[in-house]
């Protein structure tokens, strides 16, 4: 009876051993790649986009370009296989026989980059955590120990790269709980917890610096109906992108043929663009050149404009760039739209009703709180976007606004775009 609990105990403590060293492969793996896709995206979008800004003609033949060699590396490189965003992980973990192959780490890689950089209004997120999801399927297939821990290998990729994405270990974590997981086991925490331990071991030698440098320093107990008005109007947006995104795609599908597909989304990305530059892309750069300007922004009849024409056009020209073949998610465009929606509220209750509000403070609640109610994750939301500024002073203030969108989106539309079930 003692040599087979010793026997049973030894398999346990192999197991247990085979599991740390291969999270601490997808933690390396995934943060590499997340922190190189970043990189990059970051680096080639800033000189596309500055060259559109100087010769305008270029907002004509980026979008095409780019979506037309998506088209034609799927077409010849990528089995011929349309990429389905975070559904792809959702269809993996919830079946025993479904995998993903290796070959979406590279097609989410590069057309994630592609579609970023030649101006399609999304982000790399989506694509990133569909490519570190990989990275842990790939790893759970070598070997029959690891085959059932998938999701949990599965969680630990995904958590590791947006880890690496948004110097936020437990978003990471959150994320993968969340979204992917729903459940909790101690192969979850295990190999999560390494992951993301090996994935911040990583940002800290690179020296990563937070994505938005913005001074937030308090707030005011008086602010709290006015984060509540946030978190409602939140909600309705986010329902507006999902609905956008929907319906879009839906309508696409109908085109038989692709190239129309590219053509008409590269027509309505290009026009979008031209008349709003600050849909290029993540849009990431609009969001640092608006909040570098000045803290209290005086809402002028070209800045009303500005956030109107942007908060009514990003959820259709990102519906309109996802529905055409780019690559991508809801992801940044939730912290984009939320983002601009937080400082359009702080400007009007500031302009014509003299609150007095921190309109920085606004910007990053409403960045948090429009991510929540999109993904249904609110406590995701909260440590991302506190990891983004590298600051949790507005801690309360984001909760409250993102408990309050999230269900003020549920009692609007139940579904995300990660959740709807097209009727067949």
């Amino acid at each position: 009876m003692n040599k087979t609990a010793q026997i049973k105990k030894n398999h346990q403590f192999i197991k247990l051993r085979k599991l740390i060293i291969v999270s601490v492969l997808i933690g390396f793996l995934s943060a590499f790649l997340g922190i190189s896709l970043k990189k990059i995206t970051e680096y080639y979008e800033e000189i596309f986009f500055h060259q559109s800004n100087a010769n305008p003609l270029f907002l004509i033949f980026f979008p095409i370009f780019g979506l037309s060699v998506i088209y034609f590396l799927r077409l010849y490189m990528f089995r011929k296989k349309e990429n389905k965003g975070i559904k792809e992980v959702f269809e993996s973990t919830h079946s025993k026989t479904k995998n993903l192959p290796s070959y979406k780490i590279l097609s989410h890689t590069i057309n994630g980059l592609l579609t970023v950089i030649f101006g399609g209004s999304t982000g790399i997120e989506v694509s990133t955590v569909v490519a570190t999801a990989t990275i842990g399927s790939v790893a759970q297939q070598k070997e029959n120990v690891f085959r059932q821990y998938k999701t949990e290998l599965i969680c630990a990729g995904v958590a590791a790269g947006i880890t690496a994405l948004f110097s936020s270990p437990i978003a990471g974590i959150l994320f993968a709980l969340e979204v992917i997981s729903k459940k909790v086991s101690r192969a979850f925490v295990i190999s999560n917890l390494i992951a993301v331990a090996i994935a911040f071991g990583l940002l800290t030698i690179l020296k990563e610096e937070p994505l938005f440098a913005v001074s937030i320093t308090t707030w005011h107990l008086s602010a709290i109906p006015y984060f509540i008005l946030l978190g409602i109007l939140a909600g309705i947006n986010s329902v507006y992108l999902t609905k956008c995104v929907l319906f879009v795609k839906s309508q696409f599908a109908k085109i038989e043929t692709h190239y129309y597909k590219i053509i008409i989304g590269s027509v309505i990305l290009s026009i979008s663009l031209f008349f709003f530059p600050q849909l290029y892309g993540e849009g990431y750069h609009a969001i640092k050149t608006i909040t570098s300007a000045n803290n209290q922004i005086p809402l002028t009849l070209t800045l009303a404009f500005t956030f109107i024409g942007v908060l009514l056009l990003k959820p259709i020209v990102t519906s309109v760039t996802l529905a055409s073949g780019g690559d991508g998610g809801v992801f940044a465009p939730s912290l984009f739209i939320g983002a601009f929606l937080g400082l359009l509220v702080a400007s009007v209750l500031n302009t014509f009703f003299d609150t007095q509000i921190i309109p920085v403070n606004f910007m990053v609640i409403g960045m948090a709180a429009v991510l929540s109610a999109s993904i249904h994750a609110p406590f995701t939301a909260i440590f991302l976007v506190c990891g983004l500024t590298n600051n949790y002073t507005l801690f309360f203030p984001i909760l409250a606004a993102c408990l309050i969108s999230k269900y003020t989106a549920k009692m609007i539309y139940p579904n995300t775009v990660y959740t709807f079930v097209p009727s067949i």
